[in-house]
């Protein structure tokens, strides 16, 4: 016999199972008792998770679409001379220390100039590039990029539609006949060197002595700003003679303000959840209430404290998790609604993985909720006199 007069159960996970079976079961019995008072309790649950997961998943689905937007323009760093230290150009020199400071990015050198460029009638205004290695930075839509370019011109999408233009069709640039050998595939980088509304011809095009340019191509993000952090150690050791525009910065701050915008969604969700705590501890502090005398005659008759406990945790716990059960399907339900409903949402963002931690997060929130809520009410009943609430 346990101190206050009921028998000591076994020990270990199969006695503590055997305890909560029974409070499970008269848990689900006393809730059929005020069912409306029950389901408004678990309407107010469901809500709460509905809105949780929702809000979660929607923000997520934003930042995967941006992040899938964006593309791998993180992937690049562009460096130019730093004209407010009287540097105007790029010289042999500063490329090969850039080369040795990033050792594994590919560098492209870039000459610079500007020129109009016609075609049967259709002209057009372009920055026009010489490149040596055009094939380290860019992909061809049309024709095949040379390993080294010696000969012929290569279009940028945006002047390949303007003037009708194909690999093999001979276009003006600056009143000299050039036959294209290849149209790049459209860019999707936001970056000086915008490669959809230009051309690249040859080096030996050029006669300018320094480069104007140099674009580091890089495999991922965190390679282009640790070769961001290289250049400006190697090269701007004793004067900041170049400046670099990183891409990966952009892609950095776009999705911090992703992040932001999940977390605040995630937050107003929550108000939500703690709306329907409140309404289950209100739930349960009724209930108790309402049943002084009948927790009083457990008591007396040899009901242990625990054995009350359990029974009116459990009620809270059914109360959450139908709740949360209810609001993650519906969750599911609303998210296949807007891809069926709104075609331009892809399928694919919907269904990725991460967005499995949202409706797991509002699923045991809202069993947490639950809980939570009928601690208190639970504790109270189960500490009270038995002869106090009989006597009530």
């Amino acid at each position: 016999m346990s101190r206050d007069g009921s028998t000591r159960r076994p020990d270990g996970p199969a006695g503590w199972l055997r305890g909560w079976r029974p409070a499970v079961s008269m848990a689900s019995r006393n809730l059929r008792r005020n069912r409306v008072r029950t389901v408004l309790a678990v309407l107010g649950v469901c809500i709460g998770v509905l809105a949780v997961a929702a809000l979660g998943i929607f923000g997520n689905v934003l930042a995967l679409g941006a992040d899938d937007a964006i593309g791998d323009i993180g992937t690049q760093v562009v460096v130019s001379p730093n004209n407010d230290a009287g540097v105007e150009s790029l010289s042999d020199a500063d490329i090969a220390s850039i080369r040795r400071a990033v050792d594994g990015p590919a560098v492209v050198p870039l000459y610079s100039d500007s020129a109009t460029v016609a075609r049967q009638g259709d002209q057009t205004f372009a920055t026009v590039y010489g490149v040596e290695e055009p094939a380290l930075a860019y992909d061809a839509a049309e024709g095949r990029l040379p390993e080294r370019h010696r000969q012929g011109a290569i279009l940028g999408a945006g002047i390949a539609e303007d003037l009708s233009a194909g690999a093999g069709d001979t276009v003006e640039i600056a009143g000299s006949q050039v036959r294209v050998i290849a149209v790049l595939v459209e860019s999707q980088t936001f970056s000086p060197v915008a490669p959809d509304d230009a051309v690249f011809l040859p080096e030996s095009a050029f006669s300018a002595d320094g480069y104007a340019q140099a674009l580091v191509v890089s495999d991922s993000g965190a390679e282009a700003r640790a070769a961001a952090d290289a250049i400006r150690e190697a090269v701007n050791a004793r004067q900041d003679r170049v400046e670099l525009f990183e891409l990966a910065a952009l892609v950095d701050e776009i999705n911090e303000f992703f992040d932001l915008l999940s977390t605040f969604l995630l937050g107003l969700g929550a108000i939500s959840l703690v709306v329907a705590g409140v309404s289950i501890l209100n739930v349960m502090l009724m209930s108790t209430v309402e049943r002084r005398q009948e927790i009083g005659v457990m008591r007396a008759v040899g009901v242990a404290r625990r054995d009350v406990l359990r029974v009116l945790l459990a009620e809270a716990g059914l109360i959450g998790a139908a709740g949360a059960a209810a609001g993650t399907l519906l969750t599911v339900m609303l998210v296949a609604g807007l891809v069926v409903a709104t075609p331009a949402v892809d399928a694919a963002l919907v269904l990725d993985r991460t967005n499995a931690y949202y409706l797991l997060l509002a699923l045991v929130f809202g069993v947490g909720v639950g809980i939570v809520s009928g601690a208190y009410p639970a504790w109270k009943a189960a500490n009270e006199r038995p002869v106090e609430a009989l006597r009530s």
